[in-house]
């Protein structure tokens, strides 16, 4: 029986296990949960398929930045990856393939938003409400929504007044016909330079509003023979094997970002060496070498950015935006720039991935008011005052220099040894104790204090603006992180027993 009719059957069920997100956190945590034989769970999703931020973002050009054979599960190696970097619809559809394969799409409500959550004491679960009005209840929440899902919109004066078409890149516009267009774009970010290259031969004209430059490194991209492909089908662990040579030479980015940021000399040669190939124009080369450490802000990959920046039909603008008319963006140097479209290359709200009034825990405390210096959470996972809610791609796990889905499948092991502690205790919820919440972010702040990310004078989305703690980088090794989530430990835990345990 399907999730959908589950819910009909019986709307007012307890699950154990309710998942949010249906990207790589929330089919990864489904699928180890169904290899446990866990049936008694949930996943909601507010798109209308699996892949998260890979079903959402089909922006042209939408690819990965790390190889697709670390990009992947451990436990779902594909050796048919048509590149060394794969485009968004080969990742789509290898997470849809991973969950028709281990059958967890009987689990999934599709086209259904989570807005709340609301932790009920007396019966220790929760009310979790999606956009329609539904309410279901469940033991254990598993927030797989990740910190790169809602869009980040700059405040334009005047926005509002701009005739022509709007559309950030995560919601792209394929029905706008962009050929012969004045387009601008703002934005110079890990979106903007994949589509700015694969736009810029159809536009009339395109005007790329910058306000910090990205460093950028060639991307070592290639495609991959079927012979190739054929060895790697045949031969598992040569995947294995290819795997773990790319994960440990990603690794050692670590020395430069967090112990010794003049160990990025050679990523800052690649840079620069980059630019002054492609880019002739010295007044143009300037404006686009930044002035910050490498590594401050996340190194981009790319081929074709600069080539498109040349180009005669394309202008970079550094001056800040002044207002924007029916017809133009005006920039503060009085220069009016006209245009038919405006894309937003601006990325995401990673620093506060859900919004006030989501997510209300013991005595009805928002999760945002517990966060007035910067999201935290206890190893990335849980937050004092919010039982049994755990975030995968939580504060602090995501990474500069290696695979996400590495942290992921690390929380993952921790979850699930949270609910083997409920069940064999016999408790009704865990909540981290507060002090040991402390403790362990002290010790992150205290690392990060040396880091590229702290020492490299740039601004970044890695930091909270009001406090300065970055609040999104895990400051060491992946698998440091990786050593601290392999058990559950639940001494650092307040465990609790409800009376009357936990009822429908």
């Amino acid at each position: 029986m399907s999730a959908l009719l589950q819910e009909q059957a019986d709307p007012a069920r307890v699950y154990r296990v309710l998942i949010i997100g249906a990207g790589f956190s929330g089919i990864g945590m489904a699928i180890n949960l169904r290899q446990r034989g866990e049936q008694d769970f949930l996943i909601l999703e507010q798109e209308a398929g699996v892949g998260g931020t890979w079903w959402i973002n089909q922006y042209p050009g939408c690819a990965c930045d790390i190889p697709s054979h670390l990009y992947s599960f451990s436990f779902e190696p594909n050796p048919d990856w048509s590149r060394r970097f794969s485009p968004q619809p080969e990742i789509r559809d290898y997470l849809r393939h991973c969950a028709d394969k281990y059958q967890v799409l009987q689990h999934c409500c599709f086209n259904t938003a989570v807005t709340g959550l609301r932790w009920l004491e007396e019966r220790a679960l929760w009310q979790v409400t999606d956009a329609r009005g539904g309410v279901r209840f469940a033991q254990v929440v598993v927030a797989g929504t990740g910190a790169l899902s809602t869009p980040d919109y700059p405040r334009l004066p005047g926005l509002e007044r701009f005739k022509g078409r709007v559309f950030h890149s995560q919601h792209w516009d394929h029905d706008y016909a962009l050929a012969g267009k004045r387009v601008g774009v703002i934005g110079t970010g890990a979106s903007a330079i994949q589509f700015v290259p694969q736009i810029q031969p159809q536009v009339a004209s395109l005007a790329v509003f910058q306000r910090t430059p990205p460093w950028i490194i060639p991307k070592p991209d290639r495609a991959f023979s079927t012979t190739a492909q054929g060895l790697l089908r045949r031969f598992p662990a040569v995947q294995r094997l290819l795997r773990g040579l790319i994960y440990t030479t990603h690794e050692t980015r670590v020395f430069g970002f967090v112990f010794n940021p003049r160990l990025m000399a050679l990523h800052k040669w690649l840079a620069l060496n980059l630019l002054r190939r492609q880019v002739k124009d010295p007044e143009l080369r300037r404006r686009l070498t930044p002035d910050y450490a490498i590594g401050c802000k996340r190194i981009l990959l790319s081929n074709d950015y600069f080539p498109a920046l040349a180009q005669a039909n394309t202008r970079l603008v550094t001056s800040g935006i002044r207002e924007v008319t029916e017809d133009a963006l005006i920039t503060v140097d009085g220069q009016r720039h006209a245009l038919d479209a405006l894309i937003f290359g601006t990325g995401f709200k990673a620093r506060t991935p859900f919004p006030a009034g989501m997510i209300l825990g013991r005595g009805g405390v928002d999760i945002i008011d517990t966060w007035q210096q910067g999201s935290e959470a206890y190893k990335g996972t849980t937050v004092s005052g919010f039982p049994n809610l755990f975030l995968l791609m939580g504060p602090n796990t995501g990474l500069g220099h290696n695979s996400i889905v590495y942290m992921i499948e690390s929380q993952i092991a921790y979850i699930l040894g949270a609910l083997d502690t409920l069940q064999r205790l016999g408790v009704t919820s865990v909540d981290v104790d507060p002090q040991a919440q402390a403790r362990f972010n002290q010790g992150l702040r205290h690392r990060l204090r040396g880091a590229v990310w702290s020492v490299g004078s740039c601004q970044s989305w890695y930091v909270d603006p009001h406090s300065g703690r970055n609040v999104a980088l895990w400051p060491g090794f992946s698998w440091q992180f990786r050593q601290q989530t392999r058990y559950f430990d639940a001494e650092a835990y307040r465990l609790t027993s409800h009376p009357q345990g936990v009822k429908p």
